[in-house]
């Protein structure tokens, strides 16, 4: 991809980037046999025994795009042998948002056997198998591939010998919607969505109106009949842990018209993206089975609460948690350093983690929104929270609350990883923390406290600024961040050079 002269950290010194080594790079090959004699073959055999016992007829390939999209083409489940799970699918990468041009186009998409299982939604019995990228020849992870990304991560993180597991749990929030439209043209652009549960249809003519409506803010959480979403919520539960996601909770949330929230087990960080990718897949797929819509988008309605998607986060090693301690709300100096981290980073993670134009409409202060760039204990006015529900050793983790589900989990996650991780080795010192209601400090008090980003341009700014922390060990490269700010500027820009309908309303008659 050209150069882009706008793009500050094209011009970053090269002596910034760790070398790469064999400890962060991620090839796929047959690895050698475990003690037990069992390894990759054994796992691919695994598989397509599930796919015969399963009467699967077709192999649907799946890996995630640069903006957080599952993308798949399929095979028939005659093509499933041992031998894809080590020289993977072959496959043209050129029409991929972000990806390869089409002159050096062939790409691998290398199976993980973890990831399979019969999809739920398929007429014709499919067995589903997530991929990593890797390029031709060589069979190393594409630099560009999220998932890949991902995996370099957590190798970057064992080879610092600090930790050797990070542990994410996200609570992603998402609104189900009974209608959706809108269009965008030259002449004139409009969106109109509608819930039957939405207060602004207590006055509804033309059909029976029970007068079971969720007043703004409000949806947390009333019983049935206000809430008319729990059997649709539910049945999306009992298809995850069908597939194997251990939910944990269930309920609608904050804003009017089914606004929802669906919580699982906390895993790996590979495997937790996994995870967020099928629970999307999920939730959309029975909402349109009820004809319903879902949407991830963070701020879908004006004058309600947006979706965030709060990530918890852990270092571990060898078994052990390693942000317990005698430090502040129980916490280690480990994790006070990994705070540190997160704060000092916090707006350049926001081109990551608030990845669109519309997050920057959830980020803005009175909603429960956590613009405050400060740590806390219980306090949710904080952009990070130490969640006190336990005293175990296990339990303590910091939540960190901005991002939004919007975000691609594998790129956002290893982002904070990243960053956390840079607080750690550095020994940053977070500061003190905030107990106070920030949303309540006097304005003087309250101006020293730093916010995130109000905008995607100004998110973008800082990560072409501060991103030296995202590159050691190669994890994330300077080729995919240059791709991605340029990419992420054509958005903002799409949308700062169209009118506004709400313009009309304020400047038509000047």
């Amino acid at each position: 991809m050209p150069k882009q002269t706008s793009i500050k950290l094209a011009k970053s010194s090269s002596r910034l980037v760790a070398p790469a080594s064999s400890a962060t790079k991620v090839a796929f090959s047959k690895p050698a046999k475990h003690a037990n004699g069992a390894g990759a073959s054994a796992s691919a055999r695994s598989v397509i025994e599930m796919a015969r016992k399963q009467g699967a007829k077709m192999v649907d390939v799946k890996f995630v795009d640069t903006f957080g999209t599952w993308q798949h083409f399929s095979v028939p489940v005659a093509e499933l042998t041992e031998d894809v799970f080590v020289e993977g699918f072959g496959f043209d990468g050129s029409s991929i948002r972000g990806w390869k041009s089409i002159e050096a186009s062939d790409m691998l998409a290398m199976p993980d056997p973890i990831t399979a299982f019969i999809d739920p939604f398929c007429t014709v019995p499919t067995l589903s198998v997530t991929c990593t990228i890797a390029e031709t020849g060589t069979r190393e992870a594409y630099n560009r591939d999220p998932r890949g990304i991902a995996q370099r991560g957590e190798k970057y993180l064992q080879s610092t010998g600090v930790a050797d597991t990070a542990v994410f749990g996200p609570e992603a929030e998402f609104f189900i919607f009974d209608h959706v439209q809108f269009d965008s043209k030259s002449n004139g652009t409009f969106y109109e969505i509608d819930s039957e549960e939405a207060i602004w249809n207590s006055g509804r003519n033309g059909e029976p109106n029970l007068g079971y409506k969720i007043r703004h803010k409000e949806g947390y959480f009333p019983v049935a009949p206000t809430d008319t979403q729990q059997d649709i919520r539910t049945e999306m539960c009992l298809i995850m842990e069908q597939l194997g996601i251990t939910v944990e909770r269930q309920h609608h949330e904050v804003a009017t018209a089914g606004q929802a929230e669906i919580d699982f087990r906390f895993d790996t960080l590979v495997k937790t993206a996994d995870t967020m990718m099928l629970y999307k897949y999920i939730i959309k797929n029975v909402a349109k089975r009820h004809g319903k819509t879902v949407t991830f988008m963070p701020k879908p309605l004006f004058g309600d609460n947006g979706s965030g998607m709060h990530t918890h986060q852990s270092l571990w090693k060898k078994g052990k948690p390693l942000f317990a301690g005698n430090e502040y709300a129980g916490m280690s100096e480990m994790a006070l350093y990994y705070i540190g981290g997160i704060l000092k980073h916090a707006k350049a993670l926001c081109a990551i983690c608030n990845p669109t134009t519309n997050s920057y409409k959830r980020l803005v202060p009175g909603y429960e929104a956590p613009v405050n760039l400060a740590y806390s204990a219980r306090n949710r006015s904080a952009a990070i929270r130490i969640p006190t529900f336990s005293e175990s050793p296990k339990a303590k983790r910091i939540e960190y609350r901005p991002p939004d589900p919007a975000a691609n989990p594998y790129l956002a996650y290893t982002a904070l990883l990243m960053a956390g991780l840079d607080g750690v080795l550095n020994k940053i010192d977070p500061g003190e923390p905030i107990d106070k209601n920030m949303y309540e400090l006097a304005p003087e008090e309250h101006a020293k406290i730093p916010q995130v980003c109000g905008s995607l341009a100004e998110a973008l700014d800082h990560l072409e600024d501060d991103h030296e922390f995202l590159l050691k060990g190669d994890v994330f490269t300077r080729d995919f961040l240059e791709m991605w700010v340029s990419h992420k500027r054509k958005e903002h820009d799409a949308l700062r050079l169209r009118p506004h309908p709400y313009e009309f309303f304020l400047y038509y008659d000047v």
